[in-house]
C-alpha cells in the first residue's frame, strides 16, 4: 500500500474520473504512479503532460529506446525499482533485441557505462545522465561540449537533458509516496507519439 489515501479507478469522479480514461490500459489499469496524484488530479495532468511530451511526441529525434535507456539509467542511479522495471520493459519491448537489451540493463546494475552495448554518442549521454543526477550542481558548460562533441545537436542535448530532468521528478514521486508495482501492468506506455494528447497506455 503507498503511504498516502489514492483513489481507485472504481470510486473516481468528476476530473479525476475524466484523467483516470485518458490514462487506462487494458482492464482500466491505471499505473499506481498516476494514482499517487489521485488526491490532486490537476498536478496528474500535469505529471501526464511533462511525460508525454518528453518521453512520447513525434517531434523528438532521438529514438525512444535510448531515450527508455536513459529513464533506466537514471532510475537505477536514484535506487527507483519500480521506474526501472517499468522502462526497462518499455524499452526492451521498443528495441526488439532482448540480448541487447538484457546487456544494457546488466552494465546498468553494475554502473558501467563502458559495458553497454552502444555507440559512443549513447554512451556520452549516459555519462552526462550520470553526472546530471548524482552531481547536478557539479554541472559545467564543459558536459554539454562533451554530447555536442561526441555527435549530439543542441536539440538533442535538449532531449537528453529533459529526460534525465523528468525521471528525477518520477523517481522522488515513486519514492516519496511508497508506490509499488503491485497490481500494475509492467511496461505499459502511451504509445500514440503522433498525438499528444493521447494518453492511453498500451
Amino acid at each position: 500500500m503507498p503511504w498516502i489515501k489514492t483513489i481507485a479507478f472504481e470510486a473516481a469522479t468528476g476530473k479525476l474520473k475524466d484523467l483516470y480514461a485518458r490514462v487506462t490500459g487494458p482492464g482500466n489499469n491505471v499505473d499506481n504512479i498516476m494514482m499517487m496524484h489521485s488526491l490532486r488530479p490537476h498536478t496528474m495532468e500535469g505529471h501526464m503532460a511533462v511525460y508525454k511530451y518528453v518521453l512520447h511526441h513525434r517531434d523528438n529525434t532521438i529514438p525512444k529506446w535510448f531515450l527508455e535507456v536513459l529513464g533506466v539509467w537514471v532510475s537505477a542511479l536514484n535506487s527507483c525499482g519500480y521506474c526501472v522495471e517499468h522502462h526497462f520493459a518499455g524499452m526492451k519491448r521498443l528495441l526488439r533485441d532482448d540480448a541487447r537489451a538484457d546487456a544494457i540493463r546488466a552494465a546498468i546494475e553494475a554502473g558501467q557505462v563502458a559495458q553497454t552495448p552502444l555507440d559512443g554518442a549513447q554512451q556520452a549521454a549516459m555519462i552526462y545522465a550520470r553526472k546530471l543526477t548524482v552531481s547536478p550542481a557539479g554541472m559545467i558548460e564543459g558536459d554539454v561540449t562533451g554530447l555536442r562533441d561526441a555527435g549530439w545537436d543542441d536539440g538533442e542535448i535538449l532531449e537528453i537533458n529533459q529526460v534525465v530532468a523528468y525521471f528525477a521528478y518520477a523517481n522522488r514521486t515513486v519514492l516519496g509516496l511508497g508506490c509499488s508495482t503491485k497490481g500494475d501492468i509492467i511496461g505499459l506506455s502511451p504509445g500514440n507519439s503522433d498525438d499528444p494528447d493521447d494518453w492511453g497506455h498500451h
